[in-house]
């Protein structure tokens, strides 16, 4: 038996100029974070012929052209894992809250997978394969940070060249400054999930057709992630929480659907009167977690409870996807 946790991410800044049709012109940045919620793989030898997959649903598929699931059935496939085996995901949190639950998923699936098959991988070799699954051979629209943020795990900045290159390094910050950002960070869940495939979609076609009020706001995306680098860099969390409001103002008006009036109504609740200096919808938008920079934790957790909201504690995970059991 082999299980495999991958943590779940949120983005500290620049997210949008992870996408091919970005970065392959100007360039892309993007901080992230991994976080301590997780999605867990068990890969087992079966004792019946096929492939049993449990996930959100149950399959029992004879070949790789039957698998429904389209990840699972690629990861197999690439990978040539022979039949006779049994695949089961279990997660922390739901899918479609904007926390790259699918870039998740296919890490740690990849990485049981090649752990079954007694193979050594890197973080880097992860990352590489699930982007050429999940982008190449699926062709969805989604960026690279999420691949890359499970892997790696921590605090990153990724920079996304032109030529398809990833240039990884950790965000230098002082064991004081990353415990003062965890504590002024808070997680709510708004109460419904969503697919972020039509919003990327979007994304991806107004930058192909160089749509300019699209690519005006991907370039303060980006700088503003360099600014953001620079700021808790330099142990000024405070200010981050502005930086925030800026990118949050900017990101809602991307595309239609980025927001919408439940959501407006509770970021405007919680900057009157949560002590929240800044904040944003995680993820591609329209729905999953509110993440709010602020200075009152107790006063903000009391007003988005009154509101209806439930706060999903969570701290920064640096391990990155493991093997937490390899017996076989």
């Amino acid at each position: 038996m082999i299980i495999t946790r991958t943590p779940l991410r949120i983005s500290i800044g620049g997210g949008g100029t992870d996408l091919p049709s970005y970065y392959r012109e100007f360039g892309g940045y993007v901080i992230s974070a991994a976080i301590d919620k997780y999605i867990y793989i068990t890969i087992n030898h079966g004792f019946f012929p096929g492939y049993l997959l449990k996930y959100w649903e149950t399959e029992h598929a004879d070949c790789y052209e039957a698998i429904r699931h389209p990840l699972i059935r690629e990861a197999l496939r690439i990978n040539r894992v022979p039949r006779n085996i049994e695949v089961v995901s279990i997660a922390d949190v739901p899918a479609g809250t904007g926390l790259g639950s699918s870039g998740t998923f296919l890490v740690g699936l990849i990485h049981a997978v090649h752990a079954y098959k007694r193979e050594h991988v890197t973080a880097e070799m992860l990352a590489r394969e699930a982007v050429e699954i999940e982008m190449v051979r699926l062709k969805e629209p989604v960026g690279k940070q999420d691949q890359y943020v499970a892997a790696y795990g921590g605090l990153v900045c990724q920079e996304y060249r032109p030529d398809d290159s990833v240039v990884i390094a950790p965000l230098q910050m002082s064991e004081s400054a990353v415990r003062e950002l965890r504590d002024s960070l808070m997680l709510f869940f708004v109460g419904y999930s969503r697919g972020a495939s039509a919003l990327l979609r979007h994304q991806n076609t107004q930058s192909e057709q160089r749509d300019s009020q699209m690519l005006e706001s991907l370039h303060f995306t980006k700088q503003l992630g360099q600014e953001i680098k620079t700021t808790l860099e330099s142990g000024k969390i405070e200010q981050f929480g502005s930086l925030m409001h800026e990118h949050w103002m900017r990101k809602r008006c991307r595309s239609v659907g980025m927001s919408n009036n439940r959501i407006d109504e509770l970021y405007d609740l919680a900057r009157a009167r949560g002590e929240v200096t800044g904040g944003k919808l995680v993820g591609a938008g329209g729905g999953g977690f509110l993440l709010f920079h602020t200075r009152d934790r107790r006063r903000l957790r009391t007003l988005m409870t009154e509101a209806g909201l439930s706060e999903m504690d969570f701290s920064f995970d640096f391990d990155g996807s493991v093997v937490l059991l390899r017996n076989r």
